[in-house]
C-alpha cells in the first residue's frame, strides 16, 4: 500500500511539472535568461546614476557659469562714463539762437559704457543708479552765455555768465538718481552764445557713482 502510494505521488508530481513547466521548457537556460537580465538591470541603473550624476555636475557648470556672466554684467554696468566738447573743430561758437536749444557736444573724449550719443547730445542711463554730471560754458566779453542741464526735459540746475568785460566762464554740477533709460542734456537758452577755444571748451560730462 506504501509503494502505491509513492508512485502516485511521482506520478502527480510530474504531471504538476509539466503544467507548470512544459516539456519544452529548458529551466536551464531561463535561469541563464534571467541571470543576463539581471545584470543589464544592474548596468542600466549603473548607468543612470553615471547620468545623473554628470547632469548634476552639468547644472553646476551652468550656474557657476550664470554667476559669472551676472558678475561681470555687474561689473561691466559700473563703467559709465562720458566727456565731450562742444565743436569738434575745438574753436568756435553756438548762438545767439532766438529759441532754446539742445547742445549737441561733437567732440568726444570718452564714453565708456556707450551712454552718450553724440547725434543728438542726450547721455541715457543703461542702469538704475547714482550719476553725476558737471557742464562748463564759455564766452567771450560782450556776450552773454546761459546754459541749464536737463532731466527728462526738466531743469535741474544752470550756469550763467552775463556780459562779461572779456572771456568769461561758469560751470555747475549735479548728483541725480536716475532709473534705466531716464536722460540727461544740456540746453543753451534763447539770446545768448557759447564758445569753444582751444584752451576752454564748453563741455558736458558725467559718470555713475553707483548702481542701485
Amino acid at each position: 500500500m506504501a509503494v502505491l502510494q509513492m508512485v502516485l505521488l511521482l506520478c502527480a508530481g510530474s504531471s504538476l511539472a509539466e503544467d507548470i513547466f512544459p516539456p519544452t521548457v529548458n529551466i536551464i537556460a531561463e535561469l541563464e535568461k534571467l541571470k543576463n537580465m539581471d545584470e543589464r538591470i544592474q548596468k542600466l541603473e549603473e548607468t543612470l546614476a553615471k547620468v545623473l550624476s554628470e547632469n548634476e555636475a552639468l547644472k553646476t557648470t551652468v550656474q557657476d557659469s550664470q554667476n559669472k556672466l551676472e558678475s561681470f554684467q555687474k561689473e561691466n554696468a559700473k563703467k559709465v562714463a562720458f566727456s565731450a566738447g562742444l565743436l569738434e573743430s575745438g574753436t568756435g561758437h553756438t548762438g545767439p539762437i532766438n529759441t532754446p536749444k539742445i547742445l549737441v557736444y561733437k567732440k568726444v573724449f570718452s564714453n565708456i559704457g556707450g551712454a552718450y550719443d553724440a547725434n543728438t547730445g542726450v547721455f541715457t542711463a543703461p542702469v538704475k543708479g547714482v550719476y553725476y554730471f558737471r557742464f562748463y560754458g564759455h564766452s567771450h566779453g560782450g556776450t552773454t552765455m546761459a546754459v541749464s542741464l536737463l532731466k527728462n526735459g526738466e531743469t535741474q540746475c544752470s550756469a550763467f555768465a552775463w556780459k562779461p568785460t572779456s572771456n568769461g566762464n561758469a560751470s555747475n554740477g549735479v548728483v541725480l538718481t536716475l532709473e534705466t533709460g531716464d536722460q540727461i542734456s544740456t540746453r543753451l537758452w534763447a539770446n545768448t552764445w557759447v564758445y569753444d577755444d582751444p584752451e576752454s571748451y564748453t563741455s558736458f560730462g558725467g559718470f555713475l557713482i553707483f548702481p542701485l
